[in-house]
Parts: structure tokens; sequence; C-alpha cells
């Protein structure tokens, strides 16, 4: 039944190795009662361990039922524990706060028995240990013989095949270790028992074999298990009943309603114990949070500071960039070369102004190659620039000709650059005293945008957007009404975070009149402290009523049939009105503001439009007529307004450029011939301006 093959044991402790049991080999019988003895240190407890699964041996193999355990897992070894060792401790290993029944009960949770089989099976062991009375009894309320006793019901409920015995009456004083060593007796009538104790008297009065083991090899066998000699035949038979009952694992299994009944009994007993764990743990795990967390909204608070950084300062390339670095270098050089040491006598000059506008003259202009970069930035799946550009954003020299209609039914363009040179002309209702003011404001307030590109969505593989609006717009404002623009015609107002706008941005939404805007700006002009300014109330469902009328630059011109050039036509009237009306429609479609958390805002202007609408002007505009004929291969040097070339070669002489101009003047229009006239007039001869120096100087 139960084999050892030249079994060894080592220890090996820091530099040294401890031999614990050296080659020892056994035979036991399916029911004896076997005795190990020996000194303190000789084995008998390490073999005790071994054979109980408890300890691995170094060497040899221990043989169970024919089977041997040197492949054995960890889940071999378990069930081998569970099934078929009973194990008897000298300190009983009971649990206190568990009743006697319980105890015993325990053993047989790991094998899947039903609640009912437990309990029959745990009053049936301890019935045979003369503990039937005793079962509902905590531990702490029985003598030691009486726990000893649990011990051994708690180790014979699962029926095992093996009992295991240490220093079983170690404890116990000699009248109750005969009643304990009586009932290990009893039970090696059907049952190997295996026991080590220190006292020979017990061992020579109960057992029905004595082991001696010393230095861990065995010295004396009292009564060795000799195999008996058989014959062929019986041999066969006999091996056929070993396959047959060949040792085989049983799994432990145990329900999972077991398992939480268990669970939630022991954490009932001892409530001090688990409120403290439970606090001390919740400590741990708090405190481990806060520092996630801490971490966490750390580097989101870094990431949202990046990102509102370069929204406000984004990293812009453009076409042609003037190299600072040489710049520097270069004035540097001039600066070094020009310093000398001079005597402390006197005030000496440094041609500080000359070296400046030498080195300006001679900084490296360098070009960008911003086709082929483009390429790489649409190119973003395939490298790795993704992970780290929230959005990219391409500028054209692109003019949104937006024009609103006003009360009279005429349109407005939707800036005030066109208003103020409206009224910077002599005939304007300003007079011709706030001209010149007017004309030397007008470039300052150009500066003022109106509109401005929502920074886009990412594009796909087919070069479409997945949204014509970037992450960052949707993380930086709130939208208030409507919806956000999903189309080229689609615009959006943007607010302050006061809800408020400019009267520029009403004047550009139609809301007031060019009358009321021009008033404004002539009392401001002209110091008027009477002047007050009323504020107004627009509801959300007004602004998205407003509706524009675009057009391409390439509207301003119509093409002469008599010169064969494109000739401006901004100056007409009902030409230009029915070019506006066929214009394209573009409506504001929604409201949005700064979210109160953010820090700074990308949007520059107070409408917004989408990128969608500047490839649109760019498509329609490279489909026009005009622009089709200006970019012909034969008209690459010629200029289709003018007739006139870009790039003239050579030094023409005076007779060619008469004839030049007097064919320019004849293909132009009065406007311009005018506008020609005044110029040549206007410039002053040789003697006029030595006349003129003259006078200053006098």
């Amino acid at each position: 039944m139960l084999k050892l093959k030249n079994i060894t044991k080592d220890y090996v402790t820091g530099g040294s190795t401890v031999q614990a049991l050296r080659g020892v080999s056994l035979d036991f019988r399916k029911s004896e009662f076997v005795a190990i003895l020996g000194q303190s240190g000789c084995g008998k407890t390490t073999l005790l361990n071994i054979i109980g699964g408890l300890d691995r041996y170094t060497s040899g193999d221990l043989i169970i039922n024919g089977k041997s355990t040197k492949t054995f897992k960890d889940s071999d070894w378990d069930s081998y524990r569970n099934h078929s060792i009973g194990f008897v401790f000298q300190s009983y290993n009971l649990i206190p706060h568990q009743s006697v029944l319980a105890n015993v009960e325990l053993a047989l949770t790991l094998s899947g028995v039903s609640k009912s089989e437990r309990r029959r099976r745990a009053i049936e062991a301890l019935e045979r240990v003369g503990l039937g009375d005793q079962i509902h009894k905590r531990p702490n309320q029985m003598s030691g013989g009486q726990m000893q006793r649990v011990a051994i019901a708690r180790a014979l409920v699962n029926d095992p095949d093996i009992l295991l015995a240490d220093e079983p009456t170690g404890a116990l004083d000699t009248a109750t270790s005969v009643q304990i060593m009586e009932i290990l007796k009893e039970i090696s009538k059907d049952k190997l028992i295996i026991m080590v104790t220190h006292n020979p008297e017990l061992a020579e009065t109960y057992s029905t074999r004595i082991i001696k083991v010393l230095d861990g090899l065995v010295i004396d066998d009292s009564n060795p298990y000799t195999a008996p000699e058989t014959s062929k035949s019986e041999t066969e038979k006999t091996e056929k009943k070993k396959k047959q009952k060949k040792y085989k694992n049983k799994k432990t299994s145990m329900s999972f309603f077991t398992a939480l009944s268990l669970s939630l009994n022991n954490l009932a007993t001892k409530k001090g114990r688990t409120v403290m764990t439970s606090f001390a743990g919740s400590i741990g795990i708090i405190g481990i949070a806060l520092i996630l967390a801490l971490s966490s909204g750390i580097n989101l608070f870094i990431d949202d500071v990046q990102k509102d950084t370069l929204s406000s300062f984004p990293i812009t390339i453009y076409e042609k960039e003037t190299d600072l670095s040489s710049l520097m270098e270069s004035l540097s050089n001039a600066q070094n070369s020009n310093s000398g040491k001079h005597d402390n006598d006197a005030v000496y000059s440094n041609p500080m102004l000359y070296d400046l506008i030498h080195s300006m003259n001679s900084a490296t202009e360098k070009t960008n190659n911003l086709e082929a970069f483009k390429e790489y930035l649409d190119d973003r799946d395939n490298n790795d620039l993704g992970q780290y550009v929230s959005a990219v954003q391409y500028s054209y020299n692109v003019d949104l000709n937006m024009y609103t209609k006003d009360e009279n039914g005429d349109y407005n363009k939707a800036d005030l650059s066109s208003l103020f040179s409206a009224m910077m002309s002599p005939a304007s209702p300003s007079g011709s005293s706030t001209t010149t003011s007017m004309s030397s404001m007008a470039s300052s307030f150009s500066t003022f945008e109106t509109w401005c590109e929502l920074l886009p969505g990412q594009k796909d593989k087919n070069g479409e957007y997945t949204s014509l609006v970037s992450d960052m717009i949707t993380g930086q404002y709130d939208l208030v009404h409507g919806e956000w623009p999903d189309a080229a015609d689609e615009v959006v107002l943007v607010l302050s975070s006061n809800n408020e706008v400019t009267d520029m941005t009403l004047y550009a939404l139609g809301l007031i009149t060019k009358d009321e805007i021009t008033d404004t700006i002539v009392s401001a002009m002209k110091g008027d402290d009477t002047y007050v300014s009323e504020a107004r109330r627009f509801s959300y469902e007004d602004i998205c009523n407003v509706r524009y009328k675009m057009i391409l630059n390439s509207d301003y011109y119509e093409k002469n049939s008599q010169t064969e050039l494109w000739e401006d036509v901004s100056d007409n009237e009902l030409t230009m009105k029915l070019k506006i009306e066929n214009g394209l429609d573009v409506k504001v479609v929604g409201i949005i503001k700064p979210k109160p958390e953010a820090t700074s805002t990308i949007l520059t202007g107070s409408l917004a439009y989408t990128a969608a609408l500047t490839e649109y002007v760019i498509e329609k505009t490279l489909e026009t007529d005009i622009a089709k004929e200006q970019l012909k291969a034969e008209n690459s040097n010629y200029d289709v307004f003018t007739g006139l070339k870009f790039v003239t070669e050579g030094n023409p002489s005076p007779e060619e450029k008469i004839a030049t101009l007097k064919d320019y003047v004849e293909k132009s229009r009065e406007s311009a011939k005018a506008q020609l006239y005044f110029d040549i007039m206007c410039t002053p001869t040789d003697e006029a301006v030595s006349a003129l120096v003259a006078q200053y100087k006098e």
C-alpha cells in the first residue's frame, strides 16, 4: 500500500547542507500500528512529513498503491493529503471559535460533501472516539484529552487510508495518554497508523511495529514487511489487482456557497478583528486611491495646461522664414570686428546702425517645402506625429466675401474694411474733416478679426473629415444654442464669457445698419460726449436666423469682349447685386461660448467657419474661367488683367517702354486712365524738388 524507496532529504542553510534522511526504504502494511522512535533531530518528524505530503523528498520515491509520486503536482499532493491522509498533531490545531462538530466537519468541506452528509459522518466519528454527547461544545470548554479525541475524529471523518500521529500524547497526562493510545490501537485494526513518539513504553505496549531511526537512517525494524513469494499465475493476478486498485487522485471541491458561508461565519465570530482589519485595509486602499487620483489629476492638469498653451501659441510654420540665428551671428561678428581697445581720453563711435542693417540684408531667408510637409502631415496614420498633435490647420490667402442684406434691400459686405473705405471717401457722411483720421485708423481696425476658421478634426483614409470641428474646440467651448457646423455653408457665432459680442460683430451679422455704425464712429472721432451707446438684446433665434451670401474673388471681374482682358466690375452696383444674389447661402447654425474652466481659448474672431468652406472657395475658384485662363501654360508670363508680362526679359529700350505704355492705356478703362494720369502728374520734376529743398534750407 505505502512504500518508501531510498528516500533522502537535504536542507540547505546558507552555504551548508544538512542531511535529514539518508536513503530510507520501508514498506508498510495496509493495517498496522507503526511507532517511530528516535532522539530529537534524528529525522523521524521529517520522515512523517514526507509520508503525509507536507514536505518533499530530495531523491528516491514515495509509492502509493503502486503509483509513483515523482511526477506529482501541487494539486496531486493536495488531493493526497485531503483524501488519503489523516493528521493528529500534538497541539490539536482546533479552531477555537468553532464548535466540536464544526471542527470535525471542516475536513469534509474540501471534498464537496453535502451539508447533511458532513453532519452525519462527523457525528459518527465523534461517537467513535467517545464524544457523541459533546458535539456542541467549543474547544476551550474541553480538557486536553477531549481535544485530542476531537483531533482524532477530524482525522478519521474523511475515511483516510493512513493516519499520521505526531506525538499525540505529548501534552497529556498518563491516564489520558492511555485512553488515546487505546483509541489508536482500535483504529489500527483496519487502517495504517504511523506514530512518532518519544515514549518507548507506549510504543512497546500498543504498537504492532517499532521502527528506530538514528541520524537519518533506519537502524531497527521490529516487524518489517516482506512481500510473500507467489507463483507466476498468482503474480499476474496480484499485478492485475494492483492495476485495478491503482491509486487515483480525487479532486478537491468546495462549493461557492460553502466557502462563502465559512468566510462569513469566520468574520462574524471575530468581529473586533474584522473591524480593525477592515479599517486598516481601508486606510491603505484609500491612501493608494488618493495617490493614484492625485497623480492622475496632476497629469491631466499638465496635459490641459499644455493644450491651452499650445492653443494660444500654436507651432506655426511659414512658407518663408528668416534665419534669425545667422542674423545674430552676422551682427555679433560685425560688432566684434569693429570693436577695439580705445584710450580713456575721448568718446569713440561704433557703427551699430550700419552693422544692424547690413546684417539684416545678409540674413539668410529659407524656404520651407510646405507641399511635401503637408503630405507628411496628412499621412499621420503611417508616422508617429498623430500621438503628439491635437489638430493641424492650414492657412491660405483666401478672402471670404460675405454679404448681408439691410432693411433697404441693399447688400453690405460683412466686414469693417469696406465700411472704412466708404467713410474715407470725400462724399461720405463723415465729411472731409475726419477723412484723414479715418485713413490713419483704418489699418488699425483691420486687425480686429471678425471671421476665423475652426480647427478641423482628423481625416480618414479617404481624405474626408471625420468631424469638421476638432475635439480641442469642443473641449474649450460650450454649445449654448443650435448645433456645431456640419457642412461648408454653416458657421457659428462666438460669444464672450458674458454672452456679449461687439458692435462690430453685430454689424457683420447685419443686426446694426451701416448708418448706425457710421454715426457711432463719427461721434467717437469728433469727441461727442453726449453720445450714449444703447445696450441691445438679441435672442438666440434672431442670431440663428442670420443668412449670408458669399461670392468668390473671381466674381468681381468680367472679361472685356473688345480688349480680351479681365476688368474689375465691383463698382457696378447692378452687376454686383446680381452676382451676390446668386452666391452661396451661408447660415449661422449655432452659438458657442468659452467654458468656465477654460484657461485660454483658441478662436480669435466672432464668427467661425469650417475648413470645408476654405476648401470650397479654393476648389470653386480653380473652376472659374479667369483662373483657368491664367493657369494656362502659354499664359505663365502673361497677366490676364493688364495684358502685360509679369517679367520682362532684358532691358527694354525707351521706344519699347513707350509702346507698351500706350498699349496698356488704350486697353484700360476710364478709371484706370484717370488714376494713371493722377500718378504721372503728381510726380514732381527734378527742378521742383530742388526748389523745394532750397526753400526749406532758407
